[in-house]
């Protein structure tokens, strides 16, 4: 991973807040981007409850900033959540498409603000998530 040091913390949390603002749906924009490239997710949630699905990952996104400098935190966590993910059969392929889709949802959700730092900011923390969850998958198999 990333050192948390690395990741550009500011900008990320700026960026949230305002894109959060301006699209209070963003998580729902989110799930409508991976659904639609690549339906082959849908199944994964089954009779799952999309408002919870929403609710949840906008707490987890929330969780994750608020925590940045914290390395030994977001390992735990997102460990943990990684191991719970592998559970629902969620592959290491997936992990790119959450990210491909939740860049594409901020992004269009950002509008005209959204610059070429903010990309890079997000794919970076993306994919220090992703690693830190594959990891913990990893340990579950």
């Amino acid at each position: 991973m990333k050192p948390a040091m690395s990741l550009n913390a500011v900008l990320l949390r700026q960026s949230f807040d305002a894109i959060v603002e301006r699209e209070p749906a963003l998580t729902r924009r989110f799930y409508d981007v991976l659904f639609s490239r690549f339906p082959q997710a849908k199944p994964l949630f089954g009779s799952a409850s999309m408002d919870r699905q929403m609710e949840m990952l906008q707490s987890a996104l929330v969780s994750v900033l608020d925590h940045l400098e914290d390395a030994s935190w977001l390992a735990s966590t997102l460990g943990a959540l990684g191991r719970k993910h592998a559970g629902y059969g969620v592959t290491a392929e997936m992990y790119d498409w959450v990210g491909e889709s939740l860049v594409t949802a901020l992004a269009e959700s950002a509008g005209p603000a959204w610059t070429t730092a903010m990309r890079e900011a997000w794919a970076d923390a993306y994919g220090a998530i992703a690693r830190l969850m594959l990891a913990g998958a990893a340990e579950s198999a």
